[in-house]
């Protein structure tokens, strides 16, 4: 998945060259996320990540994303299951609430070596 950075005319990353988007980060890698965020010159979008008593994971995205690109930045290492399901449920509730596009950042996948096993 590519980021495609603005450059002005001096060569450094400028916020008023930036279309409009939003990161957003889960619970997996954060420090990543700000990492990304602060390479383009911009804040983290703010997203509170919860779970209910029994276990369901609950998103409130912080923000306006009406109208504009969203990625949103989570690995699938550590807790895979809850990673992924993190991340599809973000996906739904910025599509809900009419982003433009959402791209997914995902540096590492999880379950893609599972093609890759010897079948017997």
């Amino acid at each position: 998945i590519h980021i495609h950075m603005y450059r002005s005319r001096d060569s450094r990353t400028s916020t008023s060259d930036m279309p409009n988007i939003k990161i957003f980060s889960g619970n997996s890698n954060p420090l990543l996320a700000q990492a990304i965020a602060r390479r383009l010159g911009l804040e983290l979008s703010k997203v509170k990540l919860t779970k209910f008593s029994n276990k369901e994971t609950s998103v409130e995205i912080g923000e306006s994303v009406r109208g504009e690109d969203v990625y949103i930045v989570q690995s699938g290492s550590g807790e895979v299951n809850d990673n992924l399901m993190e991340l599809l449920i973000m996906i739904s509730a910025c599509k809900i609430a009419s982003a433009v596009r959402v791209t997914a950042v995902i540096p590492c996948f999880p379950y893609a070596r599972q093609d890759k096993k010897d079948r017997v």
